[in-house]
Order: structure tokens, then sequence, then C-alpha cells
């Protein structure tokens, strides 16, 4: 692949932090397929941006619990860019409710938005990605703070990070590198619409830096996954939570 540009594909990119992966892959001189499944406006701004630094992007449509959306995904990727290098799985939902409180359609809901969709995407990765690619997992830190209320949740993206390990190791003789990402508190519009003041007050005395993090906090250590600089680690789950947890 030497000399011509990295591919990249990263799910969930309309807005937060995958919008944040999206423009560093841009601004780093990789292709990179802009992924959304209802805000096409949003995604077409990343574009744009990406676009704007001189870069070149791709909006593609694609509900990831769906595995003929997400081959059709990476047939995208391939018909305008011929390949795929990078893949970055950010896409998901939380609901957040006591175990005993959880209802069968919330717990169905968790493992299609999150599982399912994270074992097609791996899936996809370990049989299209080319030799020497990378491959991020975007998961959750509720899998290492255990908070009330995020039991099934986490359950869902705790699976992810399994998956991650044992493709991580499938895939390592083709030079591919697979690794998690566990975001703490990230300022998005999640976090916005789902803590109080006095709840981010708290998130951010937890914090040893100080601080919630912000999407391009996230972004970059992604980033450096994906990069040559990443290449020895693989199979890893990587606390970015500012010294949360």
């Amino acid at each position: 692949m030497t000399g011509n540009p990295r591919v990249a594909v990263v799910t969930g990119a309309s807005r937060g932090i995958g919008r944040a992966i999206a423009e560093r892959l841009g601004a780093d001189g990789l292709h990179v397929v802009v992924n959304y499944l209802a805000r096409k406006d949003a995604a077409e701004e990343v574009v744009a941006t990406i676009e704007r630094a001189g870069g070149a992007a791709l909006v593609a449509q694609a509900d990831v619990r769906d595995a003929r959306q997400v081959r059709g995904l990476f047939d995208a990727a391939e018909e305008r860019f011929g390949r795929v290098d990078v893949v970055v799985g950010n896409a998901g939902t939380a609901r957040f409710s006591s175990v005993a409180r959880t209802t069968d359609e919330d717990f169905e809901a968790m493992l299609a938005d999150n599982t399912r969709s994270g074992f097609y995407l791996l899936r996809e990765s370990a049989n299209r990605v080319s030799d020497g690619g990378r491959v991020v997992m975007v998961t959750s830190g509720v899998t290492r703070t255990n908070g009330l209320g995020t039991g099934v949740y986490g359950a869902s993206k705790a699976a992810v990070e399994q998956l991650v390990r044992v493709t991580a190791k499938e895939i390592a003789h083709r030079g591919i590198t697979v690794n998690s990402v566990l975001p703490g508190a990230t300022r998005t519009d999640a976090l916005a619409a789902g803590v109080t003041e006095a709840g981010l007050a708290r998130l951010v005395a937890a914090t040893p830096l100080g601080r919630v993090g912000e999407p391009v906090d996230i972004a970059d250590i992604v980033v450096f996954l994906t990069s040559h600089e990443g290449r020895w680690l693989t199979g890893q789950t990587i606390s970015a939570s500012g010294g949360a947890f």
C-alpha cells in the first residue's frame, strides 16, 4: 500500500466521538468512509470538513445491526477507494436500568445495537481488511466501573471486547491489529442529555486529570492505534478516561 492513501471506514461517524475520529483520520491523509444511520446532513458536514482540508471522504448510510448492510458498507468503500485498511467501530447506543427492571425489549435492543453490530463489523473486518490493517472498536468504560444501572449495557460492550481479543489472535498472522478503546465520561450529546450538572461535577471529581474527556481526546488515542506507531499493540483494551479507571 506504500504511496497510496489508506482507506478507513468509521461507523457512527456523523457526530461526537465518531465525527472526531473521522476528521482526524482525514486530516492525517486517509480516505474516510463516513457511516451514519439517520443523520445524513450531519455526515455530509463531516465529509465537507475533511474535503475542505484537502482530504477525500464518502458518506455511506448503513445500519450496522444488519449483516447485509455491513457488507454493503465495505462494498461502498471498495467501489470508491479500492480497499479497506482501517476500520473503527463506533456505532452503538446506551440504555441504563437496574438488572431487575430491565425489560426483555431493552435487553434485546442492547444486544442488537452493541454486541450484534460489533460482531458483524469484526467478522467483516477479519475477512476484508487489507493485510497490515488496523481495527479499533470503541466500547465503554462502564465495563470497568460497574456503575449502578449499567449492567446490560456494559455486558453488551464487554462481549465486543472479548471478540476483539480473540479476533486479534485469529488474524494477527496477516499483520492486522485489533484493539478496543474504552472512553470514560466524554462531552457528547449523550452525556449532555443524560447527566445533570451535579452529576457532571461528580464525574469531574472522580477523574484525576480534573475534567471530562472531549471527543478529540478519544480520537487521538484511536488514531494512534490505527497508525504505524501503534503496530505493536493488538488484542488490548485501552482505558481512555483521564485516570478514572
